[in-house]
């Protein structure tokens, strides 16, 4: 179980690490567009076929990020966080998610053993992680901390506008929001009774 310090922590991938599997994306804009209500909706249908596709592997599937969250703002990309038992052992799962669409796009061992899968239609960002990682319980924080606090939320929203305006790299975009993120961040974390 992650202790609350792990979960807290704002844990960096090695600068000199090369996670891309298939090279380096293609510079694109960086759209974020008003809520769509059929998200959920979306997010079920994707989520029920990559159960279908792993069966037992799949420990969990969690819908996440900003398309998770009633009201607010976002990419229109579903993000999706799947728990494995071992992501290593990407045999165990990768081939059957190719089988249904998804490329491997990104793997990063020093953050994790995160392993990024992605669909084009729908647009779709499959994170993979192990059980109990303080990335993956971040994100369902988060998550949840803005769907029960709307002053964060829009909060959130005017950052997520700001920074993408001329953007084309979605890690630049993640860059300029940080700031905003980390903020909300301590606040839910203050509330959690963390240290």
């Amino acid at each position: 179980m992650a202790t609350s310090e792990e979960i807290m922590r704002h844990h960096e991938p090695d600068p000199d690490e090369d996670p891309w599997v298939r090279g380096r994306p293609a510079p694109a804009p960086v759209d974020v567009v008003p809520y769509d209500p059929a998200w959920p909706a979306r997010y079920e249908e994707l989520a029920a076929a990559v159960r279908e596709a792993l069966g037992k592997e799949a420990l969990d599937v969690e819908h996440m990020g900003s398309t998770a969250v009633p009201g607010l703002a976002a990419k229109p990309v579903i993000d999706i966080d799947l728990t494995v038992a071992d992501p290593v052992r990407e045999d165990a799962y990768v081939p059957a998610l190719e089988a249904i669409g998804y490329v491997l796009t990104v793997r990063e061992p020093s953050w994790h053993q995160h392993r990024l899968l992605q669909l084009d239609r729908p647009r779709v960002n499959l994170h993979v992680f192990g059980p109990d990682c303080p990335e993956n319980i971040r994100h369902r924080m988060f998550r949840d901390w803005l769907r029960s606090h709307d002053g964060d939320r829009d909060l959130y929203a005017r950052a997520k506008l700001a920074a993408a305006g001329g953007m084309t790299q979605v890690m630049a975009y993640n860059k300029r929001k940080e700031a905003t993120v980390r903020e909300i961040y301590e606040r839910m974390f203050r509330a959690a009774g963390f240290p």
